[in-house]
């Protein structure tokens, strides 16, 4: 198995970092394959522009997915992407470490996805859901919050965590063909005592070690929705 984490922390002292590590024990100790974009220590630039290409379709204005389509037909992404793009080719298996900020991705993170799922590499001519460019690699994300597991829930102030992962799910990794792995949480680690967080780790290990027969959320049926898109369409 091939493994793609993308890390989004800047503390390598983190509970995040502690659980990439372990991640990274745990697959290379089972002989699997794993490589870490650890976006923090790359200096990873989030904003997405003219920077992102070496070719041009417009030069007086700029609009991005046409420049995507071009660059994606021409060889014309900037080295960095170009990595990014190959590492998310070449896994079976993509998991985003991160810290829920905001109830959403951290601004570095949103960047990459911003900058590395780009129309012709991972979405566009009509390849989308199941039948998306990424279709038979899985996905997942591993995070923390702040709270305990109360507040993300139906009496709490928060949602129940799947909704707040709504748009990166659905959004983001659905979108684009991956099957969806159920997210692994970790609430308050800062809250929680060593012993807690020591068993916190070794519960994901067990949920790295069998990334294969690991509960999935349901799939989309893409055929179930082409008439809404074709009225939105026409």
């Amino acid at each position: 198995m091939r493994v793609l984490i993308v890390h989004a922390h800047h503390e390598p002292t983190s509970f995040n970092s502690a659980m990439t590590r372990e991640a990274v024990t745990a697959l290379t100790d089972a002989e699997h394959e794993v490589v870490v974009s650890d976006l923090h220590a790359m200096q990873f630039d989030p904003v997405s522009d003219r920077r992102n290409f070496t070719t041009v379709a417009d030069s007086a204005v700029l609009k991005q997915q046409a420049e995507e389509s071009h660059a994606s037909a021409n060889k014309g992404y900037v080295a960095e992407l170009q990595a990014e793009m190959d590492k998310v080719a070449w896994c079976d298996v993509m998991i985003f470490q991160f810290p829920i900020w905001w109830l959403g991705l951290p601004a570095i993170l949103k960047g990459w996805v911003d900058r590395v799922f780009a129309v012709g590499r991972a979405y566009g001519g009509g390849r989308w859901f199941d039948g998306g460019v990424f279709a038979g690699k899985r996905a997942m994300c591993s995070v923390t919050v702040g709270g305990p597991q109360p507040v993300y829930s139906d009496i709490g102030v928060y949602a129940p965590i799947n909704d707040v992962l709504f748009p990166i799910h659905r959004g983001i990794f659905a979108f684009c063909g991956f099957t969806v792995i159920e997210p692994f949480v970790v609430y308050g680690p800062s809250r929680i005592s060593t012993e807690a967080r020591t068993d916190e780790l070794w519960r994901y290990r067990e949920r790295i070690l069998t990334l294969d027969r690991a509960p999935m959320l349901p799939m989309l049926n893409s055929a179930d929705y082409d008439g809404l898109v074709k009225k939105r369409v026409n």
